[in-house]
């Protein structure tokens, strides 16, 4: 199972700027930019957690729509004017486990499922035949991987495996039993890649 932003595709940087732009501009007024400070890091949990503290509950479903909508619009107008990078090796890499037999492939993203189609499709991976659960399903990333495991349609599974850059990928793969391996060097963990260009390696991590 995989993360998308900062560990599939190269994105993380933009996308939190789209995205707390897109907020501020509909809510009319700034908000804290460190995602550790939100209870739920995803698209919907954020946006949640700021209508509550505004007290614009009532408000909630517009609300939605019309960040949902600005942000859209945000990241389609930089994967229009930016060359948009996977995380190298990470075409390769998710290729290589589609012609498997012994390995299922799912998505599990914190953004909502238009932008990450639109960070997939740009960054050139291919993503058909592989279940995508996101914040359009769930505001939690827990209930979001449960969701993704359970759009694969098999009921059990040898191990179990989670490719992320956040450490609330590794909070939510330790409260759901998951292997956790970190994409990058956002903080210290034991299993840990720099990339996919040495695909031995995360292999190794699955457990090949």
């Amino acid at each position: 199972m995989f993360d998308i932003d900062g560990t599939l595709v190269q994105s993380y940087e933009f996308d939190g700027k789209c995205y707390f732009e897109a907020v501020e501009k509909v809510l009319q007024t700034s908000i804290q930019s460190d995602w550790l400070k939100y209870q739920n890091v995803t698209d919907s949990g954020i946006l949640d957690e700021i209508i509550g503290r505004m007290d614009l509950q009532t408000e909630r479903e517009n609300l939605h729509f019309e960040v949902k909508k600005e942000f859209i619009k945000r990241v389609k107008n930089h994967v229009r004017n930016n060359k948009v990078e996977p995380i190298l090796g990470a075409v390769k890499f998710i290729e290589n486990l589609k012609n498997r037999k012994d390995v299922t492939i799912s998505i599990a993203t914190g953004g909502w499922r238009e932008t990450a189609i639109l960070k997939l499709e740009s960054a050139g991976i291919d993503f058909a035949g592989i279940p995508i659960a996101s914040a359009s399903d769930h505001f939690e990333r827990v209930e979001i991987m449960k969701i993704a495991e359970q759009k694969t349609g098999l009921q059990t599974f040898e191990t179990k495996t989670y490719f992320g850059d956040g450490e609330w990928d590794k909070k939510a793969s330790e409260i759901l039993g998951y292997n956790f391996v970190l994409v990058g060097n956002r903080f210290e963990n034991s299993q840990r890649i720099d990339n996919f260009t040495f695909s031995e390696e995360a292999l190794k991590f699955i457990g090949f």
